[in-house]
This record gives C-alpha cells, sequence and structure tokens, in this order.
C-alpha cells in the first residue's frame, strides 16, 4: 500500500526517480514532462519533501570502498549510557547511519573514511568511548544492487546479481578513478541544490564546465562506481517503521549461493556477507527487511525460511531479526575531506 499522504505526483515522483535520473542541463524540467507538472513546481514539491524529511537528497548512491573504505559496526553499551554514547558516534563525521538494534550489541553505525586506517582509527575511538571493542563487519560480498526502495510494495526492484565479491571488484574499480572523481563525489555530499540548473550550479562550485560534470556522472555510472543517481528517500517518514536487519548463520561454503537466492526476493532490500567474529559474533549474511510493523516483519522473515527451506535448508539455520528502536543518524556517506577527529571525553 502506497502512503496515504502523499499526491500521486509526489508518489510518481519519489518511487520513479529513485534511478535514472536526467542527466541533462535541465533535469526538473524533464521530470515535470514526465508529471504534467512545471519545472517550478517540481523544485517546490521537492523542497517541501525534504522539509517534511522525507527526502534525504536528490543525488548520488556510491559502491562501498570504492572511494574509501566504509564498515558496519557495533558497541554493546549499558541501557542507561545508549543515548549518550550514541550522540558522541553521531558527532563523528564519518558516521552516516547509527541506530539502536535489539540485541546484546545495540548501537549500530556504518563508517566511512578515505582510508582504512582512519576507520581503525575512529573504531577504537569509539570503542574506547564505549568501554568495548567495536565489532567491525566490513562488507565481503554483495548480493544486492542498490536501485531504491518500491514505496508501493516495501521492496525494491528485482535486478540480476553477478554475486562478485565486493573487495575485489572495487579494488578493480578503484584503479579507474581519477582525482576528479574524487572532487565531485565531494561537492555531491549533501545531493544536488534545488534549482532549474543544478548540474551548472554544482559545476560552478568546482570551477568546470557544467557538460564536464554531466559527462564525469555518465561515466561513473557506467563504471558501476555510482549504484544509482536520484531521489534518496527516507522509509521511516513514509511509514515503513519497522526496520529489521536479519543476520543469518549461514554454513561458509554455501553462503554465495544462499546470499544470491536471499538477495534476489524482492521484500529483502539489502544482502550482504560480512565476516564472523566468534566467539562474540556468529552471523555472516545479513539482510534488511522493511515494513509498516513488526508483524509484518517478522511474517516476511517466517516466509523467506520457509519459501527457501526446501532447497537451502534455511528453516534450520540460526536466524535473528534485529529491530531497529531509534535512529540517531541517518545521511549520506561524506567524501569531503574532514577536518579529523576532534578530541571526545568518554561518553557519560
Amino acid at each position: 500500500m502506497r502512503p496515504a499522504d502523499l499526491h500521486d505526483c509526489e508518489f510518481r515522483l519519489l518511487n520513479d526517480w529513485q534511478r535514472d535520473f536526467p542527466l541533462t542541463s535541465r533535469p526538473f524540467a524533464r521530470l515535470g514532462d514526465a508529471l504534467g507538472l512545471a519545472e517550478d513546481e517540481v523544485i517546490a514539491r521537492l523542497r517541501d519533501l525534504a522539509a517534511r524529511g522525507v527526502v534525504s537528497r536528490v543525488g548520488a548512491v556510491f559502491r562501498p570502498h570504492t572511494l574509501g573504505w566504509s564498515t558496519l559496526a557495533a558497541v554493546a553499551v549499558d541501557e542507561a549510557r545508549v543515548a549518550s554514547v550514541a550522540t558522541a558516534i553521531s558527532a563523528y563525521p564519518e558516521v552516516n547511519h547509527n541506530y539502536e538494534r535489539e540485541h546484546r550489541y545495540n548501537l549500530w553505525f556504518v563508517l566511512a573514511a578515505p582510508s582504512r586506517a582512519r576507520v581503525d582509527a575512529v573504531l577504537g575511538e569509539i570503542g574506547a568511548l564505549a568501554g568495548c571493542a567495536a565489532l567491525d563487519l566490513p562488507m565481503l560480498e554483495d548480493f544486492h544492487i542498490d536501485l531504491g526502495f518500491d514505496l508501493a510494495n516495501g521492496s525494491r526492484p528485482r535486478v540480476h546479481l553477478d554475486g562478485a565479491g565486493a573487495a575485489a571488484s572495487a579494488q578493480r574499480l578503484r584503479a579507474g578513478l581519477e582525482t576528479d572523481d574524487h572532487a565531485l563525489a565531494a561537492a555531491l555530499d549533501d545531493g544536488l541544490a534545488l534549482v532549474p540548473r543544478p548540474y551548472a550550479a554544482l559545476a560552478a562550485r568546482l570551477g568546470w564546465r557544467e557538460e564536464t560534470v554531466i559527462a564525469r556522472l555518465e561515466r561513473l555510472l557506467a563504471l558501476g562506481v555510482l549504484r544509482r543517481f536520484g531521489v534518496v528517500v527516507r522509509h521511516r517518514e513514509l511509514g515503513y517503521t519497522a526496520n529489521a536487519m536479519v543476520v543469518w548463520d549461514i554454513p561458509d561454503q554455501r553462503v554465495g549461493e544462499v546470499g544470491r537466492r536471499l538477495a534476489g526476493e524482492p521484500a529483502v532490500t539489502l544482502c550482504y556477507r560480512r565476516p564472523r567474529r566468534d566467539p562474540d559474533w556468529r552471523y555472516n549474511l545479513f539482510s534488511m527487511v522493511h515494513g509498516r510493523d513488526r508483524t509484518a516483519v517478522l511474517a516476511e522473515v517466517a516466509r523467506l525460511r520457509a519459501g527457501l527451506s526446501g532447497e537451502f535448508d534455511l528453516a534450520d539455520l540460526a536466524c535473528a531479526p534485529l529491530f531497529s528502536l531509534r535512529r540517531f543518524k541517518q545521511c549520506g556517506t561524506r567524501h569531503a575531506p574532514s577536518a579529523g577527529a576532534r578530541p571526545l571525553e568518554r561518553a557519560a
């Protein structure tokens, strides 16, 4: 069921343009032609949706590990300190997502930086302020290609998955990147300006020509460095408030085939292989399932286990849905150079 508080044109604007956003001089005019709206009305509606928190930005979603290093991490914190530690974690510009989840490891965050050394340094600082070593769970294999989120069904489009190892493919892509690619990524951190000629505005900031910006974006999309380019929505503000990171303990020799099959399910919005961290963390396959309520998500997880069990015996394997309780931070990855670590006192 589509979100009830969206006008038809707003729904189409959010649902249809999460990918394949026009790389033309006046992209909002192109959207207006498709929606039967004037260019200025498209811009006004996007500004309103951004002000309501529904739209995070209009811009780029880059493939992990191509422009730096990233990891998913978690710490276990006493309940009384969760909010203060989460605030300290969110203060790092390298952290782009930060959630409290139902588990002994209760604070989960995504950390991205130009180098693995910087990621390790931030993880060390966060572990010190949390009072425990952080779980470091970098992506090993990506089974899902991020093409957006179907707002009508709470799922994402089916896509062809090649199951290529994340580290190896990212390394190949990094080899083809240029200094200007990094400059463009940093300039896109906050998304496109909501003005009639956003690529010209971006070019002016970089000291480039408008056609140079458009051509470089086309190149990054063709290379696969850009996963998608378009409207980035926030699920919670659209009514998908039940957010479960479903983790699986799959035999290592079968995790690839199970991951590819699981990622082919429309309800699974993300699917990755990450390392075990014995004895503290047994799970090696991560997936995301969103829904309008907890009951719907649990029913979908049960369906996945039963539906795939005949071939992969998932019903007999350990699986845990880690529902989010609080969202402390959600934004795009920052590619602009930061000023470095700020001294942080141990959170109260």
